[in-house]
């Protein structure tokens, strides 16, 4: 099913774990020491460099480019080495996640306390997955190379639902 991200927001709670999408639409790069920058910000107050409310977050760090592509390899990194930070990004605005493998009980917790959603990505697929990459420009933390903050405009970006806001899960957690 083809959805834009205002589409798959609109109607977050229709969909499943384990329904297939291909999602279009602005997406932002951020991995752990992305989040842990993020998480501390927000617990001093400071000004975020991106707007969390209802964002989409990418768990992946870009490879470089070849001069004729956009962006080089675009893997999911393991979404579990961000759960320390989730839930306090679910509680200030993230709807939407994408990654690749099993999230902790305090994710899925906090994925349902917040109606967000959990997307899978394959693995193993980055340089594939680069053909639906439209536009590729750094946002923030640019000292963290390939694990800074990258918006990322997707097109039709095939994915999973993994765990859904109505407590259904891919995983045995």
């Amino acid at each position: 099913m083809k959805i834009t991200i205002e589409q798959l927001l609109q109607n977050i709670k229709d969909f499943k774990a384990g329904t297939k999408i291909e999602l279009t639409g602005t997406i932002y790069t951020a991995r752990d020491q992305a989040h842990k920058r993020l998480v501390e910000l927000l617990n001093s107050g400071k000004q975020l460099p991106i707007q969390l409310k209802d964002a989409c977050i990418y768990y992946c760090g870009p490879c470089p480019n070849a001069p004729d592509k956009i962006i080089g390899s675009c893997g999911p990194t393991t979404s579990s080495r961000m759960d320390v930070y989730t839930p306090k990004m679910l509680d200030n605005g993230v709807k939407i996640l994408i990654g690749k493998g099993k999230r902790s009980k305090e994710v899925f917790d906090s994925i349902q306390k917040n109606k967000s959603i959990y997307l899978l990505a394959t693995g193993g697929v980055g340089a594939l997955i680069a053909e639906k990459v439209k536009s590729f420009k750094l946002i923030a933390f640019e000292d963290l190379g390939p694990e800074a903050i990258y918006e990322i405009k997707i097109e039709n970006f095939p994915l999973t639902v993994g765990i859904d806001c109505n407590g259904n899960s891919l995983f045995n957690l």
